[in-house]
This record gives structure tokens, sequence and C-alpha cells, in this order.
């Protein structure tokens, strides 16, 4: 069993490497979008999280939907039925291409990925369009005048979670400098502090689960900001809310869950002035400072609405593809290279009187020489 398992995992990391080098040199050669990806580095096993992904043997839901079968580890009891898997499967709408198993701090999970055969849905109103605005007092603001509130399970959770940090620094520790093993009480409070955390973030998972499966089966059309999370989270003030909110999930879960229910996610632009613009007049303010959390122009209404009136205005005129202010932007965008990319030019084939450098192109850009005044 031990022998298996070694093979499966030795199998496994052979295949994230190769996934990984792909995705470094796609990225380099501006193949990939988004983000451009870095070399592929040692992952040690004692700061990551242990997982084995199987991709070929036996791989099934029992009849009984409380146990599956592995490859290597045979078969296994599942705390939660897999009736819903199973009955996809036993109607040939799904297919099973992988299973990975996981330990998330205290528990073991199985996840399966499966080709499945989606019924074309359509949203309760296909024509409705509805702007979300995303933000700490309210965690969405609807153009519909909905307000959905921030529950922040991060900061409810603070006092157990600096209890349970305080009594896992009283414990003795591992130390590798100087060979000591943890004890058992430190294991055990390290427990505590895991499951404590696990429900922080199951919690939130689950309330944006329903935030956004209910917009994407209800609107058509929805509209959201293009935000820069990741300088946000430089806010040594704002980082940790940000970080709780889930700004990020939320967009990724609209993105994949409009196109199962047949709708369709606008990004605005990310210097689009959705807050500083009047969604009565369309007069733009030069300058709106964060503490002002009621819009005053034409009319009077709380600065979170009359951002989402304004990104649900103009999706009307613009759709994924243009190139308005609303258009959506980073999905389709290729990683731009790097460095600039060398190419082999014979002696002598250069224009004369002329020198540049290369660049990513493959053309030549001249350099300009210093301009004189005459004195």
């Amino acid at each position: 069993m031990v022998a298996g398992v070694l093979e499966g995992s030795l199998q496994h990391g052979l295949d994230a490497l190769a996934r990984g080098l792909k995705a470094w040199a796609d990225s380099r050669s501006g193949k990939r979008a988004g983000r451009s990806v870095g070399f592929p580095r040692f992952k040690s096993r004692r700061r990551g999280t242990p997982s084995i992904r199987f991709t070929t043997g036996t791989i099934r839901v029992e009849p009984n939907r409380r146990h599956v079968v592995l490859p290597r580890l045979g078969r296994l009891k599942l705390h939660e039925s897999a009736r819903k898997l199973a009955r996809r499967l036993d109607n040939g709408s799904a297919r099973i291409v992988s299973a990975t198993v996981r330990r998330d701090r205290t528990r073991w999970h199985v996840s399966f990925t499966v080709e499945v055969d989606r019924a074309e849905r359509t949203p309760t109103w296909a024509g409705s369009t509805v702007g979300v605005d995303v933000g700490i007092t309210h965690l969405a603001v609807l153009s519909t005048g909905e307000q959905v509130s921030n529950p922040r399970h991060l900061d409810e959770a603070q006092r157990r979670l600096r209890i349970l940090g305080r009594r896992l620094s009283r414990r003795q520790g591992p130390d590798r400098r100087a060979g000591q093993r943890p004890s058992n009480r430190w294991r055990r409070a390290q427990a505590h502090l895991g499951r404590a955390h696990a429900r922080v973030a199951n919690l939130r998972c689950d309330g944006l689960h329903q935030l956004t499966t209910r917009l994407t089966r209800e609107h058509g059309t929805i509209v959201v900001e293009d935000l820069h999370v990741a300088g946000m989270l430089r806010n040594r003030r704002l980082a940790r809310r940000v970080a709780d909110a889930g700004f990020a999930e939320l967009r990724r879960q609209l993105a994949y869950k409009t196109q199962w229910n047949g709708g369709r996610l606008i990004v605005a632009d990310r210097w689009y002035p959705s807050s500083k613009t009047c969604s009565g007049c369309g007069a733009v303010k030069t300058k709106l400072a964060l503490s002002e959390r009621t819009y005053t122009c034409g009319l009077v209404l709380d600065r979170d609405l009359n951002a989402a009136y304004n990104l649900a205005a103009p999706a009307a005129k613009h759709d994924t593809a243009g190139s308005g202010p609303v258009a959506g932007r980073g999905a389709d965008r290729k990683t731009r290279l790097g460095r600039l990319v060398a190419v082999k030019r014979q002696p002598g084939t250069a224009p004369a009187g002329q020198t540049g450098t290369v660049s990513p192109q493959g053309g030549t850009t001249p350099r300009r020489s210093p301009k004189r005044t005459e004195r």
C-alpha cells in the first residue's frame, strides 16, 4: 500500500512539474493570458498542502453513495453523500477525469474533476442588467437598490483565534535546529486553531456561493468592477477586511456561473470613475474622499448605490469586446513579454548609419540622439 501511494505521488509530482513548465513557457512566449508565471520552484512538504492526484486506474462511486474507490488507496468512506455525482454518472451525463485527495487542516477531502453535459439555462429575467459594487461596509450593493451586508466572519472569530493562538504559543512546538519534536499538546492546540480558521473560510465561501448563484440565476447581464485587489491589500488599515470580504473570489464565481446559467458578465475598466460620476447628470468629481459615504450633486444618495447605477447604465451600449469605458479587460489579454527578445542578424544587414535595440516583435527600434541646444 505504501509503495503504491509513493508511486502515485511521484506521478503526481511529475505531472505538476510538467504543467508548471508549460505554464511558464506559455507565459514567457505570450500564449498564456493573465499575470506572468515564473519558473517552477521547489515546494516543501512541510509548508505545502498534502495532496495527491489520480488520473488513471479505478475511480468510481459505490452504489451506496457513501464510499468511493480510488487507485492504490482502495475503498474509502465518505462523511457526506455523493448522490449528486452518482446520479449524473448513472445517467451518463458526466465522466470522471481525475480525483484529488487533499488534506485541509484537520480533514481529508476528495474532489473529482468531471466532464458534465449541462443543459442550456436562461436567467429568470434574461433582459435585466444589474450593476454590482463591492465594498467593505456592504459586501455588495446592487443597482436594484438591494444592499448585501458584509458578515465579517474573520472579525467575529478574532477573539477565539487570539485565545487559541496564545494557547498554541505556550506549548512545546517543533524545532528543526535542535531536533525537537512537537508535543502531543502542541498538536492538539494546532488542530483546534486550524479548525477555527477552516470554519471562517467555509462560512465565507458559503456566503459568496449563495450570493453569486442567486445573481446569475436571476439576471441576464451582470456588471462588476476590475478592482486592483493586490494593491488594496497593501493598505495596512484595510488589508484584513479586504481579504475577509473575498472580492476576487466573488468575481471568479460570477465568471463561470454566468456561463452556466446563460448570462454574461461585463467587467468595467479599472479606471472607470463609477464612484465619482453622478448617475443623474453625468458630472464627474475630481476628488472623492473615501470617508464621504454620501454622494451629493444634483441628487443625494448613497455612494455605493450611485456607483452601482453607473455600472448598470452603459451596459446596453457596450459588449465584452468593445472599447468603451465598460469594456471587458484582462480576461483575453496576453501576457506581455518580460524582456527584449534577441533576433539573430547577419553582419552588414543593418541600414547604414542606424543602430538600435531589438523590440519584442522582432523589429528594430532606432536610438534617438540627444537633442542639442545651441547657445
